[in-house]
């Protein structure tokens, strides 16, 4: 709201929560809750604060081509808010403020100069920790990773570095990306936005939550299981897992090579489609990576999506909470005044992505981290009687429980009779759940699902056994399995105004059709469920 605004607008929708941000001479109010969870003393639970004007990309090119705003006074008012704010979020686990407001005022003189004219030049950004960058600390929020400066960066970071964005800092994540509650981090627990009681999902759960709490207008996640749609299911923003190999994974800090993904989150899907547009690409630096279809997803936003068919994943409809449910059934009768047909799907074999996923990813991660043995990176202990002593050592005090587990899970899948059995089936289950997506996008263009089966949940929730905090990735981890893309974009709200996600999935390298359909939903009935669930964005 602007300033003359705020009192008409705060009588007339009884807003009682103000925040206000400042850009220069310009000052922007906005509303943090329209009705606010409170504690026992009347206390805002939630600190979200997502500006339309100045969380949509196209909004700060154009304050900035008319130069209505230099990028030293965004850059600015996001270090302000950082400041004001990372205390109850803690979403970072590096800040770059300084760093940021340095690059800011180079940039801003190589713009009026000419010497540079892209258009994500001084846009500010944060990075999920296990991406390295080159003479900053990549901790992975792990105790073995806590003084580990990378000596060069990964090709998604150069990208970024090279496009002229702002790096404000590295952002929290659960430790080595294994976790889905940001809780595992050796450093701090990252809180949701939208209740600073509840959890931002993970292992993203840092970059979600500073897209939440606008402490950056876009950030960058990973995704092995479902790591960028959880968080940003939970947190109320647009995640996308793109097709395995749009993104270069040359510098990011592997789990599962074969599942990792590199993805981007924002506020809204123009920018997640933008962001895309400008960071895939094929790398000579990493084998896997894979050239797209050449279409601009930012371009095909706004298509018409008559006739369009959605598929439904019969299996990913069990066990929903009443309040996903209903948001979901909501979101299906948007799409057909849209025009978008529905076609059920029954597709058994995804009912064992889960299962699979814990062999293989867990497998691979035993691999993978025989190199951090504590002797070159990370703590090294003072006394030991032999190597193995001192890399068991290093490795208890390096690695924290849930990533312990997990590397015993994968070790005894590697050296077990029983174990080799285990992964055998796995391989032949995966490549029938590939099988199984071909076959199915043969009846329909895009498929609908919930994106997790709940809301977040408190940070002091227990499960009753510890299978339960892992089958929160029952509907993402399918796509993973198949390399194809999916993304998770808000659809409404539960009883306590926690915010609920729909996830879409395409076919391979259908990221342009992806992000299309995504948009006609937030175009369509997106803004108004945004404003229902307390977001802000109404300017």
């Amino acid at each position: 709201f602007y300033e003359e605004d705020m009192n008409i607008i705060k009588t007339k929708n009884n807003v009682n929560y103000i925040e206000k941000m400042q850009f220069g001479e310009e000052v922007f109010y906005y509303q943090i809750n329209k009705n606010p969870v409170l504690d026992a003393d009347g206390n805002v639970m939630g600190i979200v604060g997502i500006v339309k004007d100045i969380s949509n990309l196209i909004k700060l090119q154009e304050k900035l081509k008319n130069k209505e705003l230099t990028i030293t006074e965004i850059t600015q008012a996001y270090v302000d808010r950082i400041n004001e704010k990372e205390k109850d979020v803690e979403a970072f686990v590096t800040t770059l403020t300084d760093e940021a407001l340095a690059q800011a005022k180079d940039v801003q003189a190589k713009v009026e100069s000419g010497e540079i004219k892209g258009e994500l030049a001084g846009i500010p950004i944060g990075i999920k920790d296990n991406l390295c960058t080159k003479g900053i600390r990549t901790t992975c929020s792990s105790r073995m990773l806590e003084d580990f400066i990378a000596p060069y960066n990964a090709t998604i970071v150069e990208k970024v570095n090279n496009e002229n964005m702002i790096n404000l800092g590295k952002l929290n994540m659960d430790e080595f990306a294994m976790g889905s509650s940001t809780e595992t981090s050796y450093f701090k627990k990252t809180k949701n936005p939208w209740n600073l009681n509840k959890v931002p999902g993970g292992s993203s759960g840092g970059s979600a939550a500073a897209v939440a709490a606008n402490l950056v207008p876009w950030a960058l996640g990973s995704d092995t299981g479902g790591s960028i749609r959880q968080p940003a299911s939970f947190c109320g923003i647009v995640g996308l897992k793109p097709t395995y190999g749009a993104f270069s994974r040359y510098g990011v800090v592997d789990f599962a090579a074969s599942l990792d993904f590199v993805g981007p989150m924002a506020a809204n899907v123009e920018d997640v489609a933008i962001l895309y547009d400008n960071l895939a690409q094929k790398d000579p630096k990493d084998s896997t990576s894979a050239k797209g279809r050449g279409v601009s997803a930012y371009k095909n936003l706004n298509k018409d999506i008559k006739g369009i068919k959605i598929g439904l994943p019969k299996q990913c409809f069990t066990a929903l909470d009443k309040d996903v449910e209903k948001a979901i059934t909501d979101a299906m009768k948007i799409y057909m005044d849209l025009g978008a047909e529905f076609i059920e799907l029954d597709m058994p074999i995804i009912a064992y992505a889960l299962s699979i996923y814990y062999a293989l990813a867990t497998s691979e991660a035993a691999a993978n981290f025989s190199k951090f043995d504590g002797i070159k990176i990370g703590n090294k202990a003072e006394k030991y009687v032999s190597g193995i002593d001192l890399i068991s050592q290093n490795r208890a005090a390096g690695f924290g429980e849930e990533v312990k587990r997990r590397l015993l899970l994968g070790t005894y899948m590697l050296n077990s009779k029983a174990g080799e059995k285990y992964l055998e089936k796995s391989r032949k289950i995966r490549a029938e759940i590939v099988k199984s997506f071909d076959k199915a996008f043969k009846m329909c263009d895009i498929m609908l699902t919930p994106t997790v089966s709940n809301t977040a949940p408190r940070h002091d929730y227990e499960p009753t056994d510890q299978m339960q905090s892992y089958i929160s990735d029952i509907c993402t981890v399918p796509a993973n399995m198949a390399g194809i893309p999916a993304i998770s974009i808000p659809c409404g709200k539960d009883s306590s105004k926690m915010p609920i996600g729909m996830q879409l999935i395409a076919n391979k390298f259908e990221e342009p059709l992806l992000l299309n359909v995504a948009h006609k939903f937030e175009a369509s009935a997106g803004l108004e469920i945004l404003n229902e669930i307390d977001m802000g964005v109404n300017l």
